[in-house]
């Protein structure tokens, strides 16, 4: 298994986690293009065993298409990134949420 699919398993398999009959109705995640070209991706951290843990932004420029910003606020994780860089971005959170939950 790539990394990339073992990263898009780990996220349905916490997005599936968070579905409680409630969550999923009020709270999800997006994962959308940007025109610069490049990645936004927004997940809701509220009601999640997330929602008191921060992330402290971190930028990564590599180079016009390889780049990756992350942060929290507001319950919820940011990351925008280059057009090559969603697997890192969703790798990002997934380093965080796992180190952030029990």
């Amino acid at each position: 298994m790539s990394d990339s699919e073992d990263v898009l398993d780990w996220l349905q398999h916490w997005y599936a986690a968070q579905c409680n009959e409630d969550w999923e109705h009020e709270w999800g995640l997006k994962i959308a293009t940007l025109d610069n070209p490049g990645w936004t991706v927004t997940i809701d951290l509220e009601e999640t065993d997330l929602e008191q843990h921060e992330y402290p932004r971190q930028d990564v420029n590599r180079s016009a298409h390889d780049w990756v910003w992350a942060w929290t606020s507001e319950k919820t994780f940011h990351a925008r990134c280059g057009p090559g860089n969603l697997t890192e971005a969703l790798a990002l959170f997934r380093s965080w949420a796992t180190a952030n939950t029990p």
